[in-house]
């Protein structure tokens, strides 16, 4: 009976598996399509953020992608704790299928990843960059997960609304954003 139970487990997963989305599905966000990894490398300050329990306690968050010989991305993403803490994070980027580097897989290092490589991996879709490369939108394809970024801590109001229309038009709840907080609200809070 226990055999029964595990074939059956392992024909669903099988089965759940094939119905994931895919890049070329409709109801799935569209990606900015081929970017210029070289342009898209240094610092980007989160400028809001999707709830998320891995970020869950960050007042301001930022990531340094720096391009490799090999062609990944290096990455230090950097939060700050309401305290004034900063805590980091190092991983890599590389993207999901071959010449399409808009849709990238991200690794962590950490004791998990260690233990067993490449079960941990999220999905980094970079949705829209300006042609500068001084914003981006970042997300999931499920929609769990959004980042607006940008160079800058901040940026006028009206950038900040095309972000959020480009946000809400590949079908992401803008309403639910946590915004990055002010320098003065991490002082205050301690």
């Amino acid at each position: 009976m226990k055999r029964l139970h595990l074939l059956l487990a392992f024909c669903a997963v099988v089965v759940l598996g094939g119905c994931a989305t895919s890049a070329t599905d409709p109801l799935v966000p569209k990606t900015a399509g081929n970017i210029d990894l070289k342009r898209y490398e240094g610092k980007w300050f989160e400028l809001a953020r999707l709830p998320m329990l891995f970020q869950r306690d960050c007042a301001q968050s930022e990531a340094h992608y720096n391009l490799r010989p090999d062609g990944t991305m290096g990455v230090l993403n950097r939060c700050r704790m309401f305290d004034g803490e900063w805590l980091r994070a190092e991983g890599s980027a590389w993207p999901q299928e071959p010449g399409h580097n808009d849709r990238l897989w991200v690794e962590f290092n950490n004791w998990f990843t260690k233990l067993v490589p490449g079960v941990a991996k999220g999905e980094y879709w970079v949705l829209y960059v300006d042609e500068r490369y001084r914003t981006a939108i970042v997300g999931s394809p499920d929609r769990k997960y959004l980042w607006l970024l940008s160079r800058t801590q901040t940026l006028p109001a009206v950038e900040r609304e095309s972000l959020l229309a480009k946000a809400r038009q590949q079908g992401y709840d803008t309403t639910r954003l946590i915004w990055r907080a002010s320098d003065k609200q991490i002082v205050a809070s301690h």
